[in-house]
């Protein structure tokens, strides 16, 4: 296609529109984001919803595709509107102007993370739309607030709403990420995450003493502890080329705080950790470990959980999952090669996966950088056009079960 032709398109000029939008944290006003999908719905000719399951200034938009037999578990074709923030001097364009260059890459937040997805999904159901089809199951598209926050007044509260128990559903796709080489990435489940607070308690003074079980000495044991432990899982990847970052467990030290002046021994110091706990890890055990540690190092210390996320079962991917078969046969007819990874980050399959719902994160991007919450994010034309052509043959798939 030449620079005419795309500029001509209409799923492109669809998706430039969306990209146009700035939903960015924080305090993201949805209002043209709500006002742009029910535009797009009426142009489906198909019935909208906008409910707020948890505050009138976080809008979830709730497509609804009939299907021949509603009584069955429906399908959910999940996106999420806002996007994170942007560091406009480092992007070589304006980040929501959505430009497209001679190549055909489109320039904008949220190109890969993840307005592409919600308008493919748009862009599949209106060709199988034209050509006469309707799903067996009823199918919704979601559109959902505040994933980038960590969808605790979004998808959290959307999935315990009486509105989508009324949904009925059965099986939900959402967001995964673009693989740098030919494959495609389908996402089963999830790291278990938690923020970790650990606040050291110990002797204070004159700094020019020294003293006994200082908060110092405390916070240098448990640290240099789990900086081990990290430095063995970051092993285990150099030693495994078949394992992915989601297959083992992260530790980062992210904050520090303590202190009030260079010549006095603090009472107290923190530190902050995120941490992601691989599906081989027993997370009961994981924490006594770190429980241990902290007695090990004298006591005093307390343990202060910002964020304690349960472990969540991943989504079975065999035949005990209908909508598995199906959904892996799809992706093979099309000719397309994929890898089944744990997600290494989090999504808002997570709040579906933990009420029970089998979900699977996969994004039809491949040979193509991960950008996401970087600058100069993109997401090339034929990436997009083909993504389309994926949905029309996924989403049939999985409505037909």
């Amino acid at each position: 296609m030449s620079v005419q032709e795309w500029e001509s398109n209409e799923e492109i000029a669809i998706f430039r529109e969306y990209l146009r939008i700035p939903t960015v944290q924080p305090d993201v006003d949805y209002t043209a984001c709500v006002e742009f999908l029910r535009r797009q719905a009426g142009s489906l000719n198909l019935p909208v919803d906008v409910v707020y399951p948890a505050l009138p200034s976080k809008p979830a938009v709730i497509i609804k595709w009939l299907g021949k037999q509603p009584e069955l578990p429906s399908i959910v074709l999940n996106s999420h509107m806002d996007v994170v923030p942007v560091f406009p001097d480092e992007w070589t364009h304006d980040p929501f102007s959505a430009h497209m260059d001679t190549e055909g890459r489109i320039y904008a937040r949220g190109s890969q993370d993840m307005k592409s997805v919600g308008t493919q999904y748009l862009g599949a159901i209106r060709a199988l739309k034209a050509s006469g089809y309707q799903p067996k199951r009823t199918v919704y598209l979601t559109y959902v607030p505040d994933e980038e926050v960590g969808g605790d007044l979004g998808m959290r509260e959307l999935v315990k709403s009486d509105y989508f128990k009324k949904m009925n559903v059965g099986f939900s796709l959402d967001e995964g990420i673009s693989s740098e080489d030919e494959t495609y990435s389908v996402f089963y489940a999830e790291r278990t995450l938690w923020y970790l607070r650990l606040k050291f308690s110990g002797t204070a003074g004159h700094g020019s003493l020294l003293l006994p079980n200082t908060a110092g000495e405390r916070f240098n044991y448990v640290l240099n502890k789990i900086m081990e432990f990290r430095k063995s899982q970051v092993q285990r990847l150099a030693d495994d080329s078949s394992l992915d970052i989601g297959d083992v467990t992260a530790v980062n030290l992210t904050q520090l705080r303590g202190g009030v002046q260079s010549n006095v021994v603090p009472p107290l110091l923190e530190a902050v950790f995120d941490i992601r706990i691989a599906l081989s890890v027993d997370v009961v055990e994981f924490e006594r470990q770190i429980r241990d540690w902290c007695q090990e190092a004298g006591g005093g210390i307390e343990l202060d959980f910002e964020m304690k996320c349960p472990f969540v079962e991943p989504t079975k991917i065999d035949a005990s999952n209908p909508f598995w078969l199906p959904f892996k046969m799809a992706l093979k007819e099309l000719g397309l090669k994929t890898r089944v990874k744990v997600f290494p980050a989090g999504t808002d399959s997570f709040f579906i996966r933990e009420v029970g719902i089998p979900a699977l994160g996969f994004s039809p991007i491949n040979n193509t950088p991960v950008l996401l919450h970087n600058h100069d994010e993109y997401l090339r034309v034929d990436s997009y056009l083909h993504g389309i052509e994926v949905y029309k043959k996924l989403i049939p798939a999985v409505a037909d079960v």
